[in-house]
């Protein structure tokens, strides 16, 4: 009798963790307007790209072998946007529609295979890559190398603070809107926003374009533009944490105004979850869990200035902003994921979209992903410049001693930070 009440609980347990974890990687659509928008349409999906296939396949010019392959690798990532919608998860959210969430789930997935691609190639391959896909970048050049940071410090005018409100200061404001619409909290926004200052103090002598005046750093990056931005994300929060979410369909409303309201209101989240990341009986797990995602945004923060620094393209190319914006989308469910792992008992692991990212991330952690072979790979590539660097630069013989003690950090930051090291020694 004892043995079948067990088995009834386990089987019962397992049913609500399989409930629990769709609910976070497969959330389902409740409040369907138009059925016609949420039916299979697998067939009619299959005959428009083939016929689209056929189409571009027989009628453009196929002269320039270049522009074949570009095409190619187009329509490629197009069929794998394709298969995205029909077989991979929604993920936690479904506004706008699921769909589009599946999509963002195949970027993801496109990227870190992407990156794995790029494991395996040297630094002149991966330029002959970036050179294939934008000729122009064989004439680009650093920020740094065409602008001065930090200079007459001392001199304070209003005529030169307003300098700086440009479209960077306004991508400050913008982005930390964002960041607190996603993370949710004063506590974390505040902490990364303050923590990533001393980050760009660290890393000043590698990337000069982290060199900032202390009026500028102090009182217009932390304070106004970030501040500012934290202070309206979370303004944002506390407004739809209040809202009351009751979901007509459109058929019945028959106003036109009110149709064109909701179908507005279909790109609004359908609802709004309080997010409490400290709790004062806090495990041990869970803060440490925090800390790891303070380390991991960091690190996606200052991954963004080293690809520009290393392979040499600004902030104002398609490879910057695109990749800023696809991890702008890919956040969200992320964090979502991430943010029930750690602090729901009934949630056993993490989303898909958490996993992929932690990957293409580097991200180490115990419980989810363990990047160990990353790691091994990195730390011999550092042994086999730092080698080089010794044999070659035999004149810079204390740094090179430098990269060989730095070899022996365990910790993933460390052997980043070793990475960019090496990198701008070997590019230097």
């Amino acid at each position: 009798m004892t043995a079948a009440v067990t088995t009834r609980a386990l089987r019962t347990d397992e049913t609500n963790y399989k409930l629990y974890f769709r609910m976070i990687n497969e959330q389902q659509v409740d409040d369907i307007c138009i059925d016609f928008f949420y039916k299979p349409h697998t067939i009619t999906l299959l005959t428009a790209t083939v016929l689209s296939l056929m189409y571009f396949a027989f009628t453009r010019d196929d002269e320039q072998s270049d522009n074949n392959l570009r095409v190619g690798l187009l329509v490629v990532v197009s069929f794998f946007l394709v298969i995205s919608v029909l077989a991979f998860p929604n993920g936690p959210f479904t506004r706008p529609h699921p769909a589009i969430w599946r999509m963002v789930f195949g970027l993801s997935v496109l990227y870190f295979l992407f990156l794995v691609l790029l494991i395996f190639l040297n630094w002149d391959q991966v330029k002959t890559l970036m050179y294939w896909l934008d000729p122009n970048l064989r004439y680009a050049k650093r920020e740094a190398d065409i602008m001065e940071y930090a200079v007459n410090c001392t001199v304070i005018t209003w005529e030169r603070i307003l300098s700086h409100f440009d479209i960077f200061a306004f991508g400050h404001f913008a982005g930390w809107a964002m960041k607190a619409l996603v993370i949710r909290s004063y506590g974390l926004c505040w902490t990364i926003s303050i923590t990533w200052e001393f980050t760009e103090l660290f890393f000043m002598h590698l990337l000069p374009n982290f060199a900032e005046c202390w009026w500028d750093q102090v009182i217009l990056d932390i304070l106004l533009c970030n501040g500012g931005g934290i202070w309206l994300g979370m303004t944002v929060c506390h407004f739809l944490e209040m809202r009351t979410y009751r979901w007509a369909s459109i058929k019945e409303i028959h106003t036109t105004t009110g149709k064109i309201k909701r179908a507005v209101l279909q790109f609004t989240p359908a609802s709004w979850t309080y997010v409490r990341w400290f709790d004062p009986k806090s495990s041990f797990q869970r803060l440490a869990g925090i800390y790891l995602f303070m380390i991991l945004w960091q690190l996606t923060e200052l991954n963004t200035f080293f690809l520009k620094h290393i392979f040499v393209f600004q902030a104002s190319h398609p490879l910057s902003w695109c990749r800023i914006l696809l991890f702008g989308v890919i956040t969200a469910p992320t964090v979502r994921q991430y943010y029930a792992y750690l602090t729901d008992t009934q949630c056993k692991r993490v989303g898909t979209q958490c996993w992929v990212f932690g990957m293409s991330q580097k991200f180490f952690e115990g419980q989810s992903t363990t990047i160990f072979l990353v790691v091994v790979a990195c730390l011999e590539i550092s042994v086999e410049l730092a080698f080089i660097y010794l044999s070659v630069k035999s004149q810079h013989l204390h740094k090179a001693i430098h990269v060989l003690c730095s070899i022996f950090d365990s910790n993933e930051t460390g052997s980043l930070c070793l990475l960019a090291r090496l990198s701008h020694l070997k590019l230097s």
